[in-house]
Parts: C-alpha cells; structure tokens; sequence
C-alpha cells in the first residue's frame, strides 16, 4: 500500500480528525497508487494519521476512512460501519425515514444513503467511494433487503471526480413514486426525478417546530418545493395556507400531497416567483400572521458567498414586511458557507432595515440523523430559525 506523508508546516486539522487531505498539505509518498486506491497516510514525521482512498484529479487529494492501522478496508469494512450507522439512527429513533449515512459523519466521506421506509437511494460523490458502491449494496440487501435500491448520482460534484452522472437502478427494477410517513402526514417521494435523492429529509423534525405558531393563523410559505412545511401547518391548525415555488412540478407535487391528507380545502400552492411576488405584495400592504422561507442554497462556492448574503437578507426582508405585528417568521438557510453566526447577523440587517423587532423563539439545525462532528464544521449546514416579528 502506498504511503504519503503531511508536510511539516501543515495545521493540526487533519491530525485532529479532519478527513480530507488537500494536495497542497502532501509532501513526500513512498510507492504508487491508482485514482480510487486505498493509502496509507502519515505525518511529516512518520507517525500514522490514517488510511483514505486517493485521487489525484481531485481538489481533495486523499480522503480517510479509518485511523485504525490495522484495519483493513474491505467488503466487511462497509457492511459493518453501514450497520454502525443504522444502530445509531435507531437509538435516537429513526426507524422509519432517515439519511442512513452522512458521509464524513457516519466515517464514510462522499457517501449519501436515505431511507425512505424499504427504499434506498444512494449517492457515491467521489472516485474512491464509487469504487466500493458494489459492496455497499450488498452491504444494504444483508442489514435490510429493501425493496428497493436506487442510485441518485446524477450531481454535478462527481464531475470534479472525473465521474459521470448518473441514475438507475441498484436492485431489481421498483415504483420509484412512493409514499412516506412523516409526524402523522403522508407525502409522495419521487425517488427517479425528484430533487436531491427525492425528499428533504434534514427539515422532519424542524416541521414539527412550528405547530404553536401556526394554530389559528394565516400562514405563507415561500419555496415550499413539495409543500412539507405548509402542509403541516395545515395539519396542526392553520386558518389557511399560501405555499408558493416557481416550479409549475413542485406546485403540482404540492396539491398531490395536500390532498394525499385530506387537506386541499386549507392549504393552496401556486407556481410564482417568490422574490417578485412577495415585493409586490409587501408594497399592496398585504398582510399574514406567519411567513415561512425554506430558499435553496443561493451559493455553492465561496467565490459568490456575497451573493447568497445579499439573497438571504432580501428574501427575509420582504418576508418580514409581510408579518402582522407579533406574527412569526420561519426562516432556513442550507449551504454550509453561510455559518450559523453570519446567518443569524443577515436576519438581524434585515429586520433592521424592514424597521421591525424581532424575538428568537427556536433556534436549531439539521435533523440528528444528519450528525455533526465539530472538527469537521461541513457537517454542520442547515440553519433553522423562528422568530416573533414586533
């Protein structure tokens, strides 16, 4: 097995427990290896740090997997650390729904599994992990034999591999539109089409978050996507709700689901453009006593991080215009290069220049079955805030 070494001047984060190596933190190697191979890999000094797979057409040069020396990266490797992962989604009660492996998290970099009841849809985002997706598979039919397993690989990312993308089938052919529970509701997942790998599993128990606020109240929501939110605003109470997104798709998933539970006489979603709409309507003087913001991640590199700011307050500016005094603002943010501190700071400038106050009801993050590692601060992503708008 080949052997890199760390330079000598490099930080402690990888020493500390970072996964990634960057081609700039490797010095000198002892033997060769292919793209995808398993390495060993160790400090400038000769030290183990801990084995990865490498790819030298990649930013991220090598990516660990294990510390343990003596542990060999094998087809049993994966089947235990999955069944490790699945042990600890049961222990905090995910047992139905749940993203089985978070990559890093879960000790398995650029590897994504959700679990959608007996389906599976999985995601091998770099070369190294692709390489094993066989014994992933196996891995899942052993601990679960599904139904179903489906590969979501068509992203963008895997280009940056030298990966293709791609979607199909892993297990016999399946119905790839399912139905899941979630906190009571049932909503139809588009495993083959749907974004992502079908479902956003990260906001399920932020959903269940705004169940007070939303009692009696005339409630507006802005990139609904399927309309997950709203329809659990209509579910716990809500007078009625407005969900809009500007996929005519989305909207028509949206209806499905609000009528899947009995709903559609609450809550109604249109196919609008939610910057234009909700600066329209805050000029009308149109008023709601909630207002809940899901955006997608305005940026995904760091080169346009001022662009997402500027999104971010905007859309919760208009959204706070819109709020009857002492009505609630529900707001998210989901690219890991907006941090938590700068997020709560944007919403801060934008009741500042909407000439409103605003009191922090619930301050929280991804689901935990999304676990973060503090010494890897990727892991940590999702922001999801409530607040009383004055």
């Amino acid at each position: 097995m080949a052997k890199f070494f760390l330079r000598k001047k490099i930080g402690d984060r990888v020493v500390n427990g970072h996964p990634w190596i960057f081609a700039n933190e490797l010095g000198d190697s002892d033997g060769t290896a292919e793209p995808g191979d398993i390495v060993e890999v160790y400090s400038y000094n000769g030290s183990f740090i801990g084995k990865g797979y490498i790819n030298p057409a990649s930013q991220i040069r090598i990516r660990l997997v294990t510390r343990e020396k003596n542990e060999e990266v094998n087809d049993e490797f994966f089947y235990n650390r999955i069944l490790e992962a699945w042990e600890y989604r049961k222990q905090i009660g995910y047992v139905e729904n749940c993203r089985l492996i978070f990559g890093e998290a879960d000790g398995l970099p650029a590897l994504v599994i959700d679990k959608f009841n007996d389906h599976l849809v999985v995601q091998t985002l770099a070369l190294g992990m692709d390489r094993w997706k066989t014994a992933i598979v196996a891995a899942l039919q052993k601990i679960f034999n599904p139904k179903g397993i489906y590969e979501r690989n068509d992203v963008p990312v895997r280009e940056l591999e030298g990966l293709p993308q791609q979607k199909g089938f892993l297990s016999a052919p399946f119905d790839t539109n399912i139905v899941i529970n979630e906190n009571g509701l049932k909503f139809h997942v588009d495993i083959e089409n749907g974004q992502k790998t079908g479902y956003f599993l990260d906001q399920q128990d932020n959903r269940r978050a705004i169940q007070h606020i939303v009692k009696g109240a005339d409630v507006l929501g802005a990139f609904t996507y399927t309309g997950t939110f709203e329809i659990h605003a209509a579910h716990y109470g809500a007078k009625s709700v407005l969900g809009l997104d500007i996929s005519e798709n989305a909207v028509a998933q949206a209806n499905k689901n609000a009528a899947l539970n009995g709903l559609e006489n609450i809550v109604k979603f249109e196919a609008m453009n939610a910057f234009d709409v909700l600066k329209q309507w805050g000029k009308e003087g149109r008023k709601w006593d909630v207002v809940m913001l899901d955006p997608p991640a305005f940026t995904k590199s760091r080169e346009n991080i001022q662009k997402a700011i500027t999104g971010y307050k905007e859309i919760n500016l208009r959204g706070m215009k819109l709020i009857k005094p002492g009505g609630f603002l529900v707001t998210s943010s989901c690219t890991n290069l907006v941090p938590p501190e700068l997020f709560l700071q944007i919403i801060e400038m934008a009741a500042k220049d909407a000439r409103r106050k605003i009191r922090q009801v619930t301050w929280q993050t991804q689901s935990s079955d999304h676990p973060i590692l503090w010494h890897v601060p990727n892991t940590q992503y999702l922001k999801f805030l409530i607040v009383q708008v004055m």
